[in-house]
């Protein structure tokens, strides 16, 4: 239960920290990436703010044997870049470029009830399914062969 709660807390946090800084206004992001034309600055600084406080989150992290609410730290399973993560980067990219959410904001954001936030979230929805799905049957056929 504890665990969850932890989840809980730390998911609101997140949200909170993301409306504050308007990181779900999708027009502020856009102004952000706007390098050459109206751009919008503001966004660096919430970016500068967050590197110490996740720097004293990895040093503390360092420090203890196991997480506070699980059994151990999950490292990830590849650590070499590759052409999935290359591409997987790019097309993130992209999208949060086209329409200025990525898919925390756009979690937070959909309280507002903007159309075009459900929207962008039914169309990451599906093509996480699709690609899960993909991944399924590709995986499948390498096992058949």
């Amino acid at each position: 239960m504890a665990r969850i709660l932890v989840a809980l807390g730390a998911g609101l946090l997140f949200g909170l920290g993301l409306t504050v800084s308007q990181m779900i206004n999708p027009a502020k992001v856009l102004g952000f990436l706007d390098l050459f034309g109206d751009w919008d600055p503001s966004l660096a600084f919430v970016m500068l703010g967050a590197i110490p406080v996740a720097a004293i989150g990895y040093r503390v992290a360092r420090s203890l044997a196991a997480p506070w609410c699980g059994p151990a730290f999950a490292a990830p399973a590849q650590s070499k870049i590759d052409g999935r993560l290359v591409s997987g980067a790019v097309l993130f990219g992209v999208g949060w470029g086209m329409v200025g959410y990525c898919p925390g904001p756009a979690l937070a954001s959909i309280a507002l009830g903007n159309w075009a936030t459900v929207l962008f979230l039914v169309a990451m929805l599906i093509g996480m399914t699709g690609f899960t799905g993909f991944q399924f049957f590709t995986a499948r056929r390498l096992r058949q062969a």
